[in-house]
């Protein structure tokens, strides 16, 4: 009896070693692919600007990890540009559609990619941490166009997009209006969210482990990705947050965590019925009207 007590919890102790390797392989590998985009994995730009009309030309510039970044530059007609920054794993043509609305305006264009997405070079994803000397060499070049003024760039993020905006304005006094749809406030707010989105795990014991993971990785802590402790640095100049009620992509409280955080002038565009970033296509004729009012209102108005 004795023995088979002992052989049967060794039994039991040998599987529960199994499951809790099994669970840190599958929390490892899970972190990996968040972080990772091998060229052969990623989504890439299934339109160009000429689907839409556009006049454009294909850029590229290097930031200083020598990585090559793709774009495409689409000319002002009224000395005032928008950048626009795509999302997590997405492309440049995330955002095609706001750029024909902003050109039909008059705006000129710069839609960026950054570093292990779109065709840019690099494969680890950072989450802003070097992400944002991309952002930096992307205004470089901008300062090279001679259809812009210097008081009239605006930005445009989405998402991951947005979150970068701000950081990026944050540090840029140069960027005098900014647009955030849909921006995470911090990772520590999101992760749950977001982790069980892109993975379809739970939180428990899942995205904690993961988390662990990740920040080995990438060798910052998640606490260190707080879009909260950077909007303030943008006032005087504006924000115009919008947060979608049903988003399962990020905290459909980012947009609440972000507007008490900013300083003026500031505006919150909240749609309880609106999943993530779906303003500029389930509400597009107010979207346009509000964005464009906005820009005009701060760029134009010089």
């Amino acid at each position: 009896m004795k023995q088979w007590l002992k052989n049967s919890i060794l039994i039991l102790i040998g599987i529960l070693l199994i499951a809790f390797g099994g669970l840190m392989w599958k929390t490892r590998s899970e972190a990996h692919g968040l972080l990772n985009a091998p060229m052969e994995t990623r989504n890439l730009p299934d339109e160009t600007p000429a689907d839409y009309n556009l006049p454009f030309q294909d850029v590229t510039v290097t930031n200083p990890d020598g990585q090559k970044l793709v774009g495409w530059s689409i000319p002002s007609q009224n000395g005032a540009v928008i950048i626009m920054q795509h999302g997590y794993k997405s492309t440049r043509s995330e955002l095609l559609n706001e750029a024909e609305m902003m050109y039909r305006h008059g705006y000129g264009v710069l839609l960026t990619s950054i570093r292990s997405h779109d065709y840019s070079e690099g494969e680890l994803i950072t989450f802003g941490m070097h992400e944002i000397d991309d952002m930096e060499a992307w205004y470089k070049f901008l300062l090279l166009r001679s259809d812009i003024g210097p008081a009239k760039v605006g930005i445009i993020g989405n998402s991951y997009g947005g979150m970068l905006a701000i950081q990026f304005a944050a540090q840029n006094e140069n960027i005098k209006a900014v647009v955030a749809n849909c921006a995470f406030s911090s990772l520590n707010d999101t992760v749950s969210t977001s982790v069980t989105h892109f993975t379809g795990l739970p939180n428990f014991p899942f995205v904690p482990l993961i988390t662990f993971w990740a920040e080995n990785e990438t060798g910052f802590k998640k606490e260190d990705i707080d879009a909260t402790k950077w909007i303030a640095d943008i006032s005087p100049r504006p924000i115009f947050l919008m947060q979608g009620g049903a988003d399962t992509v990020i905290s459909a409280d980012s947009g609440q965590r972000l507007y008490d955080a900013a300083g003026e002038p500031k505006e919150l565009w909240f749609d309880p019925a609106l999943g993530h970033v779906e303003f500029d296509t389930e509400r597009a004729e107010e979207y346009e009207a509000r964005v464009v009012a906005f820009f005009d209102q701060y760029l134009l108005d010089k």
